[in-house]
């Protein structure tokens, strides 16, 4: 099969059109990789590429604060949407999770393939959960619903919650949260740590 990277639209294409993708169409991105999964349908790729892309783009940017390495996050997240989209199972959790989970994984490999400090807004104490959450299953089901990971987060101290959940599910750096919330840097660092050593707990996995 052809490399799809050399199918891929090219970013600025993708960004210009942002503005028309913002709004989630679930059922929309369901068909669109079932018809890649399926026909290996190069328009619905296009669909799913033109949505994602500037997301993916601003996350990995954010996360590696290189626009480098975050094309790099990109093209390979959406080589692997191409090559892997027969696994998505939309009975296990939606699109968005399965593709960001998907983009999670790549940036995860990039930095063990690069040995370098894990990035800065990624402490040394969240990294192994978070890890350990987003990349062990091969089939992408919804880290979320498989690990009951939200239900075990609310039985935490509002506080924390706080905290993990802008972390996690907002994908906002422990800078932006302590803007945010208007708190030092040094207490959302203390309150992930917590939050984490309490998660590991209850989780009962050992991620050291």
């Amino acid at each position: 099969m052809q490399s799809v990277h050399s199918e891929l639209p090219s970013r600025q294409t993708a960004a210009t059109s942002s503005s028309m993708t913002n709004k989630i169409d679930h059922s929309q991105l369901c068909q669109w990789l079932k018809s890649i999964a399926v026909d290996r349908d190069k328009q619905a790729f296009t669909g799913v590429f033109k949505f994602f892309a500037p997301k993916i783009q601003r996350i990995a940017q954010s996360k590696l604060n290189n626009e480098a390495l975050a094309a790099e996050v990109l093209q390979d997240t959406m080589s692997n949407v191409w090559r892997k989209a027969h696994l998505f199972d939309d009975s296990k959790g939606a699109a968005t999770t399965w593709v960001y989970t998907i983009m999670r994984n790549v940036t995860f490999d990039l930095l063990r393939k690069m040995k370098a400090n894990k990035e800065d807004n990624l402490s040394d104490d969240i990294w192994p959960i978070a890890e350990a959450l987003n990349t062990e299953d091969e089939s992408f089901t919804d880290h979320i619903q498989s690990r009951n990971l939200l239900g075990v987060i609310e039985t935490l101290p509002e506080n924390q919650q706080q905290v993990v959940k802008g972390f996690y599910f907002m994908e906002m750096s422990q800078e932006q949260l302590a803007v945010h919330l208007n708190l030092p840097l040094g207490t959302i660092k203390s309150r992930l740590r917590l939050a984490l050593g309490k998660l590991k707990l209850k989780l009962g996995d050992h991620h050291d």
